[in-house]
Order: structure tokens, then C-alpha cells, then sequence
């Protein structure tokens, strides 16, 4: 800093040079030891506030920037440049999480590893310090876990990509430095087997299989453009391409299985190991164990996580929602988010989850309308009613569904209106619902589609029944003529003696075969030769 006016004194501490051309604006990071700038060099440059050194740096090809702000809390900032404004993250802000069975281990915003007890709902102290790891502001990518030998397998993308094993202490008495730790380059590590871990390089496309002193026993030459690796299964790994995910048995050295799944960032295995999650940006793709697809579906704003149900339904995570997804594409929405969370484990009806912060959070949901579906998909009756009667479980999207597949019997249960009642009724071929709510309603075009329903079915009680409503007088003759009613075939030649209609008398005479009423019904209306 230098003097600005000549009533002003200003002294200069340090100068970060980089800057090729004039150097537009810059500030000081929120929360870390940051400085970023912009300039006409059409570059954003970030120093290291401590060793006032360029620690990366952005370019665009044509536009000089001029103006950098900061949001006060969230990871975001704005850059104006010639043509418009950058919106943009300096940061990773998913945590870096690994889970053990009851157990979630994740590692701090300090970067200090602690865990969290999902029985207990207690966070540990910190048991681990993980400071020299990479670049300070920078935070690790992703974390493995081996219950075996008590070990984390942690990656950063500093100096492009290290990764670092490192034994857990016994006891969480806090964030000491570790002791013994193996090291080396690397984009992605995980654990493969109880004494060995998989380290993949991206810039000479390699995979290296090591023992836990850190030396290779096994090297693979993965597919052209691998971009990243998960676990596959035992003696398995992922192999994430643009365009394809491949499966690979390590001990074979070759290729079991692929899929055309483009954009795949993240892979969640189910609870059972049978089924895995394959997050896109805006795609969910589920997939068996052998990489076989089950369901996909898309999302418009961009998936954050998954975790699976112990029931085997997928939970998942949008910047605003919390949703889910059965085996068999069937989706829906949880709950609403007040901010973005990462999902790590779900449990009856509390989901666990880590914020941006690296906080763990439970957040309560009603899972009664997957589980409902999920009973409906596997015919469990039982489980249904069950949920009916204990459940609000109501509304029309509910409904709809199930008459969409094929259960409007069960879409019954749920409805209270007469009309949608009925309609249901119909539907499903429940006569005594349907009767009850047309005689509730009582309209004509009810009666009638009840009545049609009823001849379907040969219920000629209640086709009977809707015809008198109907006032129908000439179909219940007909309908007593095939029933072999001979009384009530009687009595509507009565009434339509009564009513004047010599049309239907006459009609109702030649069903019962009475030849005298039809020759007086002849010389009733004038037609004597008609008689003789």
C-alpha cells in the first residue's frame, strides 16, 4: 500500500506480484488468509496472504476483469468483467466422509478428523489433525475407511492430487499431529480389501494397487479418459469415464461389466452391497452390483447426495429437497431444505447429514408415502393396511398413483369425497361402495354407469335397482323377461296400463305371451283388422 493523497500516510507492508497488466481490484477472503484480485490481464488471481505467493489463478480468453466482491457468508464471489459478471466458488464445500457401520468419520472445515455416533447421536472429539495435508485453504477431497487396521485413506487436490494413510489413535483426546504416515501423488485412493488400497493418477492414467507400507504390488491400465475411481465390491473397483463407468476385477486384471452413463461424480452403495447409486449432475442412475441398470430418472436443479434406506429405497439431496426414489423409478419429494446438506445415512425417520459447514445435522422426515409405495411394489398387504390406518397419508397425487398402477381398490381407503368415491368404485368393480354413493348423489348419469357396471358384472339386483331410478321401464320388462320374473313382468304390464303407453303394454303382453291382452290392446287403439 502506498500514499493515496498527501493528508493521508500509508505505509507498504508486502506486494504480490503476478499480474501482467494493470491489476483492476481485489480483497481480502471473508474467513481464510486470502487475498483474491482481478485485472486487465482477463486473470483472477488468489495469494496466499501468508507466503504472499499466487496459489491459483482463473483466465478468460477475451474479457478483462474490473470488479470483485464478496458474499459476507456463503462460498461465493462475483467478478465483473467485459461482458457481464462470474459467479463462482473458490472452494470445495462437501466434506469429506466415510461410514463404518454405526459410525460416520468426516473431517472438519479445520481439517481435523472426528466422528459421530448414529446410536448415540454423539460427536467425538477431535481425533486427528490434518493441517500439513495439502495446501491450508484447501480442503481434502475424500476420505476411505478401513475398520480392519483403524485407518484413513485421505485425498487432496493440492499439487495435483496427494493422498495420505494414516492410523486413527484408539482414543479421540484430540487433534494430535500423526505420528506415522504414508504419502505419495494421486487423484483418488479408496480402500480395496483389508490390506490394500487402489491409487489412481489421472494425468499418466494408471492405478496402483498397495500394501499398507505404501508399496505397489499391482498396476492397471485403466479405460482412456478415466477421470475417477470408487469401490465396486469385493475385488472390484469403479472405473468413472465422460461416458461410460466400468467395472473391473482387480484380481483378474479385466473388465467384467460397463454402462453408458455420462457425467457419473459420485457412487453410492446400498446397505446390502446389491445395488449402487450413480450420481450425474442432474441424473440418478441405479444399478445392480454387476452394473446392470435398474432406473434412472433427472432432476432440473443439480443432486448433491444420496443414502440408501435400510428398506432399499434411495434418499436424495438437491440444492432445496430432500427426495426419493424406488428400484422401480418411482419418485417423490421428503422435505424441503432451509440450505444445502450432504446425506450420509438414513434411519426410520431421521436422516443424517453433514452441512457446508461440516456440521452433523439430523433432520426429521415422514417416510409413510415410500414406504406405502414400497409395499405396494413388493404386494405386502399387510403392511399397507397398516399404514392406512395408522397414517395421514392423503391427497391426490397419492391417488392418482394408485390408480395409475392399477390398485384403485386400495386409492379407496384414502378418499372421503362421494364422487372421486364412486368413481373409484367403479373402477375397481366395488358395487356396494358404488351403490352407496349414488344413492348419496343420486344422479341419473351415475345410475346409469352403475347400472352398466352391475349388467357386467350380473349383479341384476343392483342393474334392477338403477334402472328404476332410471325410470326405465322398458329395459326392467326385458330384465325380468331373462330373469323369468313372470310376477314383476306382470305388474309393469299394470303400469304401463296405468301410464297410457300402449307400446309398452303391448311389448310387455308379447313378453309374457298373453294373446288376449294384445288383441284388446289392438281395439283399444282402433287397429280391429291388427286383432282378428
Amino acid at each position: 500500500m502506498t500514499d493515496i493523497r498527501p493528508e493521508t500516510k500509508a505505509w507498504e507492508v508486502d506486494t504480490c506480484r503476478g499480474h501482467f497488466q494493470n491489476c483492476s481490484a481485489c480483497l481480502f477472503h471473508p474467513h481464510q488468509d486470502l487475498i483474491l484480485s482481478v485485472g486487465e490481464d482477463k486473470t483472477i488471481r488468489v495469494w496466499d496472504l501468508n507466503k504472499r505467493t499466487s496459489v491459483q489463478s482463473f483466465k478468460r480468453e477475451n474479457d478483462r476483469f474490473w470488479v470483485i466482491a464478496a458474499h459476507p457468508e456463503i462460498n461465493l464471489f462475483a467478478a465483473g468483467h467485459d461482458n457481464g459478471v462470474m459467479v463462482f466458488k473458490l472452494e470445495r464445500e462437501r466434506p469429506a466422509s466415510a461410514i463404518y457401520q454405526n459410525q460416520l468419520f468426516y473431517i472438519t472445515k479445520e481439517k481435523n478428523v472426528r466422528s459421530y455416533d448414529f446410536s448415540k447421536n454423539i460427536e467425538s472429539p477431535s481425533m486427528l489433525s490434518l493441517k500439513k495435508l495439502g495446501s491450508p485453504w484447501l480442503p481434502p477431497r475424500t476420505l476411505s475407511y478401513n475398520p480392519a487396521e483403524r485407518a484413513i485413506l485421505v485425498t487432496s487436490p493440492a499439487d495435483n492430487g496427494i493422498y495420505e494413510l494414516v492410523n486413527l489413535p484408539r482414543d479421540a483426546s484430540g487433534a494430535v499431529e500423526p505420528t506415522d504416515m504414508k504419502k505419495g501423488q494421486g487423484n483418488s485412493a479408496i480402500f480395496v480389501a483389508r490390506n490394500r488400497f487402489a491409487v489412481f493418477s489421472q494425468a499418466v492414467q494408471q492405478i496402483d494397487i498397495k500394501d499398507l507400507s505404501n508399496s505397489t504390488t499391482k498396476t492397471i491400465k485403466p479405460p482412456p479418459g478415466t477421470t475417477d475411481i470408487y469401490f465396486g465390491g469385493t475385488g472390484c473397483l469403479l472405473l468413472i469415464t465422460p461416458a461410460i463407468v466400468v467395472l473391473y476385477d482387480i484380481q483378474q486384471k479385466r473388465q467384467t461389466a460397463e454402462l453408458a452413463v455420462a457425467g457419473v461424480k459420485y457412487v453410492v452403495w446400498s446397505g446390502d452391497g446389491l445395488y449402487a447409486a450413480l450420481l450425474s449432475k442432474h441424473n440418478v442412475t441405479i444399478v445392480t452390483k454387476s452394473l446392470e441398470q435398474v432406473s434412472t430418472l433427472h432432476e432440473t436443479i443439480r443432486i448433491k447426495s444420496a443414502a440408501w434406506d435400510d428398506a432399499g429405497v434411495l434418499l436424495y439431496s438437491t440444492l432445496n429437497h430432500i427426495k426419493y426414489t424406488l428400484l422401480n423409478g418411482d419418485n417423490g419429494i421428503v422435505r424441503t431444505l432451509d440450505q444445502t446438506v450432504y446425506l450420509v445415512r438414513v434411519k426410520a425417520r431421521s436422516v443424517y447429514c453433514l452441512d457446508r459447514a461440516s456440521k452433523p445435522k439430523v433432520l426429521d422426515v415422514d417416510p409413510t408415502e415410500y414406504r406405502f409405495k414400497l409395499a405396494l411394489v413388493k404386494r405386502n398387504y399387510e403392511e399397507m393396511l397398516q399404514i392406512i390406518k395408522t397414517s395421514s397419508l392423503v391427497g391426490q397425487s397419492i391417488i392418482s398413483y394408485l390408480q395409475k398402477k392399477g390398485y384403485p381398490e386400495i386409492a379407496l381407503q384414502f378418499v372421503q369425497d362421494p364422487q372421486t368415491r364412486f368413481e373409484l368404485a367403479i373402477e375397481c368393480g366395488n358395487l356396494d361402495v358404488a351403490v352407496e354413493m349414488a344413492k348419496q348423489l343420486d344422479r341419473p348419469k351415475l345410475w346409469s354407469r352403475l347400472g352398466a357396471e352391475a349388467l357386467s358384472h350380473g349383479n341384476h339386483q343392483v342393474v334392477e335397482m338403477s334402472y328404476q331410478k332410471l325410470r326405465s321401464f322398458d329395459k326392467l320388462s326385458f330384465l325380468y323377461l331373462v330373469n323369468g320374473d313372470d310376477e314383476k313382468l306382470a305388474r309393469m304390464a299394470k303400469i304401463a296400463e296405468h301410464r297410457g303407453d300402449f307400446t309398452s303394454r303391448f311389448q310387455n303382453a308379447l313378453y309374457m305371451g298373453d294373446v288376449q291382452n294384445r288383441i284388446q290392446i289392438f281395439q283399444d287403439i282402433d287397429l280391429c283388422k291388427l286383432s282378428t
